[in-house]
C-alpha cells in the first residue's frame, strides 16, 4: 500500500503534479478528523470573502437605469 498526497476541489479528489495511478486502481481515501474540520473551516472562510468581493465589485448605476 502505498499514501499519495492530493486536494479534494467539487468533491473530486486531485492529486499533486507528477503521480501517475494506472487505469482501474481502486483506492481509499482517508482523512483525519482535526484535518476535515480544519478542511471546512477553510472553505466556510473563503466562501464568505467571495460573497463579499463580488458585492463590491457591482456598484448600482447613478443614472438608476436603462
Amino acid at each position: 500500500m502505498r499514501a499519495y498526497r492530493g486536494i479534494v476541489d467539487d468533491g473530486v479528489v486531485r492529486l499533486e503534479e507528477g503521480v501517475r495511478l494506472p487505469d482501474g486502481a481502486v483506492v481509499t481515501v482517508t482523512v483525519g478528523e482535526a484535518e476535515l474540520v480544519r478542511a471546512a473551516l477553510r472553505s466556510a472562510l473563503r466562501r464568505n470573502a467571495r460573497r463579499r468581493s463580488r458585492a463590491r465589485l457591482r456598484p448600482t448605476p447613478a443614472g438608476g437605469g436603462v
